[in-house]
């Protein structure tokens, strides 16, 4: 054998170095395996069934364009059926979810989604058992729903809090994406406390956890074992998974379960205001070093924040000594807290910080708005291309004000069209003073010094918002 060159020895030598760290790192790399066996168990397929119904796709997914010779293609039409049409063996129809058992006398929880308007829920556990499950209750606003089943001596998911969780941490999925039963699948919390359009009192928890229709209701675990979320949502351009994954913190889905057990239904807290994030430039209007807080642009009526005295343009910096640090902050905060409890808020008012203690009521099950748009007139126009003029009192009954605003008539290329302002606005507050009348309204405009930015409060339709108008510098 002949022996080795000195650069080839040398070279090996290097790999075996370059290469160790590597090797050292793949083994610091979680091991899922005895999670999995452990909890899978505790993991359960849900499908419900809906008489005289095409079956629709899971929320947030659409079948994909294939090709004509694709495989999946009699998967898809064996589950959803052809468009228009409905399934092979349906005079039922079935959808496919997850869920997880909670109590050994047969409580499940999954998704508000995974169960809506079925006739009948089925529910499987991995020993291939099937049960008839009833519904216990459901909670749209927070996508959950309870069942039970009648058997005894189940294994139970143990439960977590969501409140110990780090960004970062690795987590795991067990579900039935697609229907492929006991699937797991790993990732990272990506952030934590996400507030997305159409659930405003659940703070989710983000993960790239590969999260797909049919996972709709499973658990998220930590790596303890723990339950620390219930996998809800995905964002996705084509229905399938792209990363972006959502999961409600399993403290708000437990307190759920709670409150279903308990009373049949749920209760929230209630402030009962319309908010929105100060932006950088209304920061700078109210005096404010960054921006932070939620900026109240709307007291309701007869609400408890108007109890409080809470009023349009505070900023909420603190509730119940917790930092608010952007609008969609505030709600899970609220709706936490128990009816009838008092809270303190602390708001900037006009540059100083105030204290308010609130009463905090029950949510309503429609929460409250105001206002329609208004025919508009002809009158003469001011230094920011507005034409605005006093509301009469049919239009003040139209839209439930009882006094204060201007109608914007008509808007001219300058600052406020600039800043959003539209006609037929009604505007109810400019640089944070109410505006009773169109002679106050022309009267702060008057004082408004050049080239400085200023806040100003509009309702549009039924709701109110903030905008800023950078003022012209001559």
């Amino acid at each position: 054998m002949r022996p080795m060159p000195a650069l080839s020895l040398a070279l090996t030598a290097l790999l075996v170095v370059t290469l160790a760290p590597g090797i050292a790192l793949s083994r610091d790399l979680p091991d899922f395996t005895s999670l999995v066996r452990e909890n899978g168990p505790v993991v359960v397929n849900i499908s419900t069934k809906q008489s005289a119904q095409s079956l629709a796709a899971p929320r947030g997914f659409s079948v994909p364009d294939l090709p004509e010779d694709s495989p999946l293609n009699d998967f898809f039409r064996h589950f959803f059926g052809e468009e228009g049409e409905t399934p092979d063996d349906a005079l039922q129809s079935r959808s496919l979810g997850s869920g997880f058992i909670v109590s050994p006398d047969g409580y499940v929880l999954t998704n508000s989604h995974v169960v809506d308007g079925a006739d009948e829920i089925l529910v499987r556990t991995s020993d291939r058992r099937e049960f008839v499950a009833t519904l216990v209750g459901t909670d749209k606003r927070s996508d959950m729903a309870l069942l039970k089943v009648d058997a005894e001596g189940l294994p139970v998911a143990r439960v977590g809090s969501s409140k110990d969780l780090q960004v970062g941490e690795w987590v795991l999925a067990i579900g039935s994406p697609f229907g492929f039963e006991a699937s797991a699948t790993a990732g990272i919390v990506s952030a934590k406390g996400r507030s997305l359009p159409t659930e405003n009192y659940v703070p989710f928890i983000q993960t790239d956890v590969a999260i797909n229709p049919g996972n709709s209701g499973g658990p998220l675990f930590n790596l303890n074992g723990e339950v620390v979320g219930v996998n809800s949502q995905i964002y996705s351009r084509t229905g399938g998974f792209m990363g972006l994954s959502f999961a409600i913190p399993i403290d708000v889905a437990m307190d759920v379960v709670n409150q279903l057990k308990t009373k049949g239904k749920v209760s929230r807290g209630w402030l009962g205001v319309l908010i929105q994030d100060v932006t950088r430039e209304l920061a700078e209007t109210f005096g404010m070093p960054q921006p932070r807080g939620a900026l109240v642009a709307q007291v309701l009526p007869k609400s408890p924040a108007a109890a409080a005295d809470l009023r349009p343009g505070d900023v909420i910096l603190s509730f119940n000594g917790r930092d608010v640090l952007a609008s969609s902050t505030l709600p899970p905060l609220v709706g936490a807290t128990a009816v009838g409890e008092t809270a303190t808020l602390q708001v900037l008012r006009r540059g100083e910080k105030v204290d308010l203690r609130v009463k905090i009521e029950e949510l309503p099950e429609e929460e409250q708005t105001a206002g329609e748009e208004t025919p508009r007139n002809d009158l003469s126009a001011n230094r920011i291309g507005l034409i605005v003029r006093d509301l009469t009192a049919e239009q003040r009954q139209l839209l439930e004000i009882e006094q204060g605003g201007v109608l914007v008539e008509s808007i001219d290329a300058g600052p406020a069209e600039q800043a959003g302002l539209r006609a037929g606005d009604l505007i109810l507050m400019l640089d944070n003073q109410p505006v009773n009348d169109l002679g106050e309204f022309n009267r702060i405009l008057e004082t408004l010094a050049p080239g400085r930015p200023v806040a100003v409060l509009i309702q549009r339709a039924d709701s109110r918002m903030f905008y800023v108008i950078q003022m012209p510098k001559t």
